[in-house]
């Protein structure tokens, strides 16, 4: 489906999250080893929070092991808060209005998994979007269409709330069409300050996703690794699979669980879905 990384720290240069890890996105677009698909290559994203009122965007279609023009922005752009993500499409076009992450005001949100059956339930999840955001919508896909609900259920108030009762009427929405199992997911979503990431299905099967362990105690593990130590205290990575092998560095969220990331330190809640 897709796979994606959201970093927080230190501000570090594009590149050292897309290209130089073992497993980088970049590699991952072409051989990812815990996605659905091995192969990512239906466009890319990146967002970035830089001295603008709001989040910085690249979108693009190409596949982004062969974006010339993604190489030369990573190699540039530097940035303390990173939302990246490669897409798997699961029918939608591939266009950049489709290519994640998506982007309202402050607010960025990517997601890999799938509305199942979309093409039977979409009217009915599109009419319980506000009215006045419905304008901002621009894609064509499940995901938009999920953050848009998580907006109109009050995702700059209380994120987890808001997610919870968005998943809750997509489940609904879907079971009155006959869907077993509606949602496959995992999301992250951030106001530029703090970022909350979900791994949720209805299946109870979810897609993979990790949280970084504490720096510190990675340095103190591997005391000659340079990487380590030019790395705040309060980086924390959450990513769909690790990107390297470094024992004791990656941990995975359980499911159907919450992970928030504030300042460094990150906050592992349950999850589920709210009816309304």
């Amino acid at each position: 489906m897709c796979r994606w990384l959201a970093y927080s720290g230190s501000p570090v240069l594009l590149e050292e999250l897309l290209y130089k890890p073992t497993n980088s996105l970049v590699i991952q677009s072409k051989h990812s080893r815990l996605g659905v698909e091995t192969t990512n290559g239906d466009g890319f994203g990146v967002g970035w929070y830089g001295g603008g009122q709001t989040p910085g965007l690249f979108l693009s279609t190409e596949p982004a092991w062969n974006d010339r023009n993604l190489r030369e922005l990573s190699a540039q752009v530097a940035a303390g808060r990173v939302f990246a993500h490669i897409r798997a499409s699961t029918g939608s076009a591939v266009q950049q209005t489709n290519c994640h992450p998506f982007r309202h005001g402050r607010w960025l949100w990517m997601h890999n998994g799938v509305i199942a059956d979309f093409a039977a339930v979409r009217r009915d999840l599109t009419l319980a979007i506000d009215p006045v955001l419905f304008p901002g919508i621009e894609g064509s896909t499940d995901s938009e269409i999920l953050f848009y609900l998580a907006l109109s259920f009050g995702l700059s108030e209380d994120p987890p709330s808001a997610v919870a009762r968005a998943v809750g009427f997509v489940e609904e929405t879907g079971r009155r069409h006959g869907v077993a199992h509606p949602i496959q997911m995992t999301v992250a979503t951030t106001d530029g300050e703090v970022t909350w990431a979900f791994r949720y299905s209805s299946i109870g099967r979810s897609r993979s996703l990790f949280h970084s362990t504490d720096v510190s105690t990675l340095r103190r593990q591997y005391p000659d690794n340079a990487v380590l130590h030019d790395l705040s205290a309060d980086t924390r990575l959450v990513v769909s699979e690790p990107l390297g092998d470094l024992e004791g560095a990656w941990r995975e969220v359980p499911e159907s669980s919450c992970v928030v990331v504030l300042k460094g330190v990150e906050e592992l809640r349950p999850f589920a879905p709210v009816v309304s």
